[in-house]
């Protein structure tokens, strides 16, 4: 029989570090933006872009991990069932 796979954690060290320079570099984008020499528009604009391309990041890397856990949740059952058949096929050679 085969183990299931252990979800891999991260530390509490790796997750401060990652909130950590997320907020850093808001910060700095946020930052630079302010002390931008362009019209209120144009801040705007780079404020909009920054916000849509922290979002675009976020559902992008969501997306490719739900992807990568369907693919383990669908090779789990494969395994289970090749498993089931090789168990039968096995049992009833016995008979």
């Amino acid at each position: 029989m085969t183990t299931a796979a252990q979800p891999i954690q991260s530390t509490n060290a790796w997750n401060m570090f990652t909130v950590g320079s997320f907020i850093l570099a808001a910060g700095m984008m946020a930052g630079g933006i302010y002390f931008l020499e362009a019209s209120f528009a144009a801040k705007g604009f780079y404020a909009m872009s920054a916000i849509m391309l922290v979002h675009t990041s976020i559902s992008v890397t969501k997306t490719l991990r739900d992807n990568e856990e369907a693919t383990r949740l669908h090779n789990r059952l494969e395994e289970a069932k090749t498993e089931k058949l090789l168990l039968d096929t096995s049992d009833s050679d016995l008979l």
